[in-house]
């Protein structure tokens, strides 16, 4: 079966998130705002749970239609194939947003799409009633000037949830956001990256499967995997095929430093659940006491900030013994995340490249020092 599927993915790595599917040999990859489309059958959806970096979920889009009343919205969810999806006593919710519409009632129009999906399976089924106790298909829409979206989510818990990071920090970076850092820093399997202010490892974690060749999504189940539609052996297939291209004999080598022992110890945990803890070494030590090794190294890191964990003032600070710390310097690159407008001048000088985006709902952007 040829789908088209969309993956929504952190605003700012719509371009990384596509050229990754087109390396995981995805179809028609095309990047729109916050999202990632492509096309493929049921192997393709499994490969990009299993494997994507960068996107924060893969949905099946179903149609794309305009409606300005209840009744088009019924006509055309209704006219949807759900019977090649959702089971007779399979669980099917709904949830979604109203953006700019004519239809700005978010649960009435989950009820409209309910009754829509029942009424098409009941004609299906010849059921009055479904109990809904099976597999869960997640249905989403999204009605954005007057047009709607209607989509399956495949991926079940968000795919930034590697499995891997059971603790973390008061304040824990996004895994995809890590990820994608990690990616924007030029990462490979000889490099050496540091991240002086590590939390619980995220940052460093990430890299070092980036280097690994390590799935994001290896040790972590799917909603589609119970889906009875999906072919025996997809994602079995898949994950064997994952396996197989991992690489430990890597030159890769990661420092992470904290002045917090608990989150040291977190980051030890992490490490060694990602699979990863022999190629990161986590040690007590202040950002002040940070020097450089000779030679080639990348530091990737997520200070803490004002509305993060420290105040304002603080963070100032912070930023001022990073620059310090951070010298321009051949051989040497630097990415640093944070909401602070300021940075740059508190840093001491302008980045080589910006770059706007989101650490969950908090606007950011990160700044990259790379010229010798």
């Amino acid at each position: 079966m040829k789908l088209t599927f969309v993956a929504p993915c952190i605003f700012g790595m719509e371009g990384i998130c596509a050229k990754e599917f087109r390396f995981l040999g995805l179809e028609n990859v095309r990047a729109e705002n916050g999202r990632v489309l492509f096309d493929g059958d049921f192997s393709a959806m499994a490969r990009a749970n299993i494997q994507a970096h960068y996107a924060e979920r893969i949905l099946i889009l179903l149609d794309e239609f305009r409606a300005v009343s209840y009744e088009q919205l019924y006509e055309g969810v209704r006219r949807i194939r759900w019977a090649d999806f959702i089971g007779m006593s399979d669980a099917f919710p709904v949830k979604g947003s109203c953006l700019d519409s004519r239809l700005m009632s978010v649960p009435d129009c989950q009820k409209i799409i309910k009754k829509a999906v029942v009424d098409s399976l009941a004609a299906r089924y010849l059921l009055s009633w479904f109990e809904e106790t099976g597999a869960v298909h997640q249905i989403q829409f999204l009605l954005l000037h007057d047009r709607v979206s209607v989509l399956l989510d495949t991926s079940g818990a968000g795919l930034h949830k590697r499995g891997y990071r059971a603790q973390a920090n008061e304040a824990p970076i996004k895994e995809t956001l890590a990820a994608a850092m990690a990616e924007l820093s030029g990462v490979r399997a000889n490099h050496f990256v540091i991240d002086p202010m590590c939390g619980s490892g995220t940052i460093l974690i990430e890299a070092a499967m980036k280097a690994m060749k390590i799935a994001p999504g290896l040790n972590r189940w799917f909603a589609a995997e119970r889906w009875s539609g999906v072919p025996e052996g997809v994602f079995d297939r898949e994950r064997a095929a994952a396996r197989a291209q991992i690489r430990r004999d890597v030159a890769f080598h990661a420092e992470g430093y904290d002045i917090d022992e608990n989150a040291l110890a977190v980051a030890k945990s992490n490490a060694e659940k990602a699979g990863v803890a022999d190629k990161i070494t986590f040690a007590v030590r202040d950002v002040r006491d940070l020097t450089l090794p000779e030679g080639y190294c990348t530091v990737i890191t997520n200070p803490p900030y004002g509305e993060r964990l420290l105040d304002v003032r603080a963070a100032e600070e912070l930023y001022k013994v990073l620059g310090e710390k951070l010298p321009r310097c051949p051989g040497k690159r630097y990415t640093v995340i944070t909401p602070d407008d300021d940075f740059e001048s508190l840093f001491g000088r302008k980045a080589d490249k910006r770059r706007k985006t989101y650490n969950g709902t908090l606007k950011c952007q990160i700044y990259q020092y790379f010229k010798g």
